[in-house]
This record gives C-alpha cells, sequence and structure tokens, in this order.
C-alpha cells in the first residue's frame, strides 16, 4: 500500500445514529482522489462504534468503492482485535490497521508478541498503527524493525508526527516488504523526503485531491510538493490537533459534503469556529 489514503469520517445524525447513505456519498466522492479509503480509525470515530456498526461502516465503504479499503480493527484486546478484524474481511475489508492496544501500559516485547500472534491468525494483512497522542505509547523502530519480516505484516501508520521517527522506520524496514505510511498531513512531504511509502490523512476527506496531489507532485518535483503541502499545514493542523473529528466535519459541511454530526461525548463545533474554518478553507482552494 503506497501513495495517500484517508483516514474516513462517519456520518451520525444528530441523534447519534449511523448514517450509511452518508458514509458512502463520503466515501465515493474522496474515493475518486485518493489510493485507498481507511474507514474505522481515529477519525473516523472508531472507539464510539459498536462491533456492527464497525462492521457495517466497513461493509458500506467496500460496496461503494473501487480502490483497496483498509479497516480499523484495533482495540485494548487481542480476542477483540481479532473478532473485529474477521469481521472486516468478511464485509470486505483488504487489510486491517491495528492501534497499538490502549488501556494498559505494555512494553516493546508485549507489543511484538500482541501483533505477532495477531498476524499469526489475522485473514488480512495487518497494518501497525503507532498514535502515542490518544494511546500513550509509541512503537519503537526496533519493534517495527522485527515485525516488519513477518509475511502477514505489511506496514505502519505512523501518527506520532515525529520525522525522526518516521526516517528510523524507514532506516529499518529497508529490506523488508513493508510500507511506511505517515498519518500527519503537516508532514508528509518531508516524510517522502525520507523514504516514506504514504500517508492516511484525516485532512484527504477534505481536500483529497490537493493531499493526493502531494505525493503525485513528489515523483516528479519534491520541491513544488512541499510548498504545496507548506500551503495545508494551517488547516490540516486545525481540522486534527486544534479542533478534531468535529472541526473536520464542520468544514466538510462547508463544502457541501454530509459528514454529520460527532458523536456523544464530542460536541459540534460553535459558529465562529465554522466561520473560521470555512475562510481557511476557501483560502486553500483559492490558492490552488
Amino acid at each position: 500500500m503506497d501513495g495517500t489514503g484517508v483516514a474516513l469520517v462517519t456520518p451520525f445524525g444528530p441523534d447519534g445514529s449511523l448514517r450509511e447513505d452518508d458514509l458512502r456519498s463520503v466515501a465515493d466522492r474522496v474515493a475518486e482522489h485518493v489510493d485507498f479509503v481507511v474507514p474505522c480509525g481515529s477519525t473516523g470515530e472508531a472507539p464510539l462504534l459498536t462491533d456492527e456498526e464497525a462492521a457495517r461502516v466497513v461493509r458500506a465503504v467496500a460496496d461503494e468503492v473501487d480502490v483497496p479499503v483498509v479497516a480499523g480493527t484495533g482495540g485494548p484486546g487481542f480476542d477483540g482485535t481479532l473478532d473485529r478484524t474477521v469481521r472486516a474481511a468478511e464485509a470486505g475489508a483488504d487489510a486491517a490497521l491495528v492501534v497499538t492496544p490502549y488501556y494498559y501500559g505494555h512494553d516493546q516485547r508485549t507489543l511484538s508478541a500482541y501483533y505477532r500472534d495477531l498476524a499469526d491468525e489475522s485473514p488480512l494483512p495487518v497494518y501497525l498503527y503507532s498514535i502515542p497522542t490518544y494511546t500513550g505509547v509509541a512503537l519503537s523502530p526496533e519493534t517495527v524493525g522485527a515485525l516488519s519480516t513477518h509475511p502477514n505484516v505489511a506496514g505502519i501508520k505512523d501518527s506520532s508526527g515525529d520525522l525522526e521517527r518516521a526516517h528510523r522506520y524507514v532506516e529499518r524496514t529497508t529490506d523488508a516488504d513493508f510500507s511506511v505510511l505517515v498519518g500527519s498531513g503537516s508532514i508528509y512531504a518531508a516524510a517522502l523526503d525520507g523514504g516514506a511509502d504514504g500517508a492516511i490523512l484525516a485532512m484527504a476527506n477534505l481536500v483529497p485531491g490537493l493531499a493526493s496531489e502531494v505525493y503525485r507532485r513528489h515523483r516528479e518535483d519534491p520541491a513544488a510538493a512541499r510548498a504545496l503541502n507548506a500551503d495545508l499545514v494551517e488547516l490540516n493542523h486545525a481540522v486534527t490537533a486544534r479542533y478534531g473529528v468535529p472541526g473536520l466535519k464542520a468544514a466538510m459541511e462547508h463544502r457541501g459534503m454530509p459528514a454529520g454530526h460527532p458523536r456523544r461525548p464530542f460536541r459540534p463545533v460553535g459558529d465562529d469556529v465554522r466561520r473560521e474554518l470555512a475562510t481557511m478553507v476557501d483560502g486553500v482552494l483559492d490558492r490552488d
């Protein structure tokens, strides 16, 4: 898996109900521009979905798009993660994105054993997912290097935002059939400079064409890719670290995309933030 993937949002109604038609609409719209789609990740509010809802999301997306589907299936425990991975395979996913087990603290040796055991039993290729902001733990380059030799471990999404760490992942996995994907749109071009294979980005819901253009430009003109990426940094920060999923959904609604409401305990952003985001989106599109 390489190129640009979208960390797909999950549309909900005001009452928190899953809006499958809107999900299909968003998936269809963004899939025209990206290389693969990732439902049920952090941006998709996966921890707020039931297992049955997650399977519905994966099935709807897999039915709707013609690009590969990498389904988020990870959780705090092994059995639940394996069960969700099996469900995702049955729903049509092509691979599984598995976050490091959270809530309890685990050392690198335990994490390595967890992923090896999961990869042994998984019906899908496994992508490691390191997002220390949410889980409190980052996969070390040594652990990733060791796991990269497993025949059913296909790559990693690194959402640390740490370029040095991403470059070390690349260095440790050079000889393996293994993709290093970053999860921060602000460092996309710089990560490609360091040998990363692509990215899985929240902002690709909002500006899928521009997010993918960073990757396309980088193959021919890295400087042009870096310039485009620089134009996207403030918008990316606003819809991720600053205002999160509620902000991203508000910005998407400004573009006419039925992103829906965030699910509780998230709360929708206020009108002032909506206006701020609308101005930022329009500014980026005007520069394109």
